[in-house]
């Protein structure tokens, strides 16, 4: 391989610019351009809501989410142990309690077991994040939150497109939101969005993400806020690659499958199969999880040959029970998060470009497959 191929780039095309270039030329480039709610309406129907909101990128998304709710001090909020830094600092921001809570060594979603042994009085939000490849049981979820009056924040921001038992994942929460970072199945090169049902708490949104202007009095604001408005052109681009999100989803699952093909012979190694029973595997990210520790490697000595072979990498989030930020807490215990302690050392994902081409799926993966084999033929 000549190119060095990176683990992720956006696929742009040539209607993504021309709707882009238009706008800029009739001057609709700030908040307040027609592609803002236009793209919001298009979202939010496509995902099974009735309301969406834009926001600035998807960790916006989640901390103005949380704030609309009103939760009051220190009340507890399930959230995934392996996620996303964001997850936390939406809680941490809004002054409420995380109960960070392990996922299952092959499906590196929450583990429901766990999260009905951690409801308790206090228990006031679960923040459900799809990780990767598979949604997690979400109407599982559901009924758990509704028998215990717990609200349910749906974050799909690695999930866009896909469905679970045939309904649109984002559909499920109370509150859903999204990301359009580059990496993401639409972009918009930063942004995001949150979608819901309630009236009420879209209405709560907009002011939050604009500054909470005064309704009387323009500039006599009426709450804390921020200024995480989306820009027109933004917008114009989240529409022009909202059109061919079927295709997108569809274009993901094939590069997904084709490294399935190659990579799943090898025993050493874990890769998600391309569907289970209520769902496809989404392959926002392909993940591979090294399951012989007798080989001594783990995911950087993996990733470091990798990139000697001018491959780009990633890996695996860092869970919230190793996050330096949060040494304070009382959660700090490796075997109460044996599964995401595990899968942090010896998971990382490979290049899934919108873009990748197949003899490149097909160099990777036997790149893996030698390093691999490498210090198997040594033991």
């Amino acid at each position: 391989m000549r190119r060095f191929i990176p683990v992720n780039e956006p696929l742009i095309v040539k209607h993504d610019i021309s709707s882009v270039k238009k706008i800029l030329e009739e001057g609709w480039i700030s908040a307040e351009g027609p592609n803002v709610r236009n793209f919001e309406n298009k979202f939010s129907k496509f995902i099974g809501h009735k309301y969406g909101v834009t926001v600035t990128n998807g960790t916006a998304a989640l901390e103005i989410a949380v704030q609309s709710l009103n939760l009051p001090k220190n009340s507890e909020v399930i959230i995934p142990n392996f996620t996303i830094f964001s997850n936390a600092i939406a809680c941490l921001k809004n002054n409420l309690k995380i109960i960070p809570i392990d996922c299952s060594k092959f499906d590196w979603n929450m583990n429901l077991q766990l999260i009905l042994k951690n409801i308790s009085s206090k228990t006031k939000l679960i923040i459900a994040t799809h990780i990767y490849n598979y949604p997690i049981e979400i109407d599982k979820l559901k009924k758990i939150c509704k028998k215990n009056k717990i609200l349910l924040l749906e974050d799909a921001a690695e999930v866009f497109g896909q469905k679970y038992k045939n309904k649109m994942c984002g559909s499920f929460g109370d509150l859903s939101t999204y990301s359009f970072y580059a990496n993401k199945q639409i972009t918009t090169g930063e942004g995001g969005m949150i979608t819901t049902n309630s009236k009420k708490l879209y209405e709560k949104i907009k002011n939050l993400r604009n500054l909470s202007f005064g309704k009387k009095n323009r500039f006599n604001h009426e709450d804390i806020s921020s200024n995480n408005r989306m820009s027109n052109i933004q917008a114009t681009l989240g529409l022009s690659q909202l059109i061919r999100i079927k295709d997108i989803v569809k274009k993901r699952h094939l590069i997904g499958a084709k490294y399935f093909k190659y990579l799943k012979k090898n025993s050493n190694i874990y890769i998600p199969e391309p569907e289970r029973k209520f769902a496809k595997n989404i392959y926002w990210v392909v993940g591979v999880l090294i399951t012989n520790t007798n080989l001594n490697i783990d995911a950087q000595y993996v990733m470091k040959k990798l990139k000697e072979k001018r491959i780009g990498t990633r890996p695996f989030f860092w869970p919230m029970h190793k996050q330096k930020m949060l040494k304070n807490y009382n959660f700090y215990n490796s075997k109460k998060y044996a599964n995401s302690e595990y899968i942090c050392k010896y998971g990382f994902y490979l290049p899934s470009s919108l873009s990748l081409k197949n003899d490149e799926i097909e160099y990777i993966s036997k790149c893996v497959n030698e390093i691999i084999n490498s210090k198997l033929s040594k033991k």
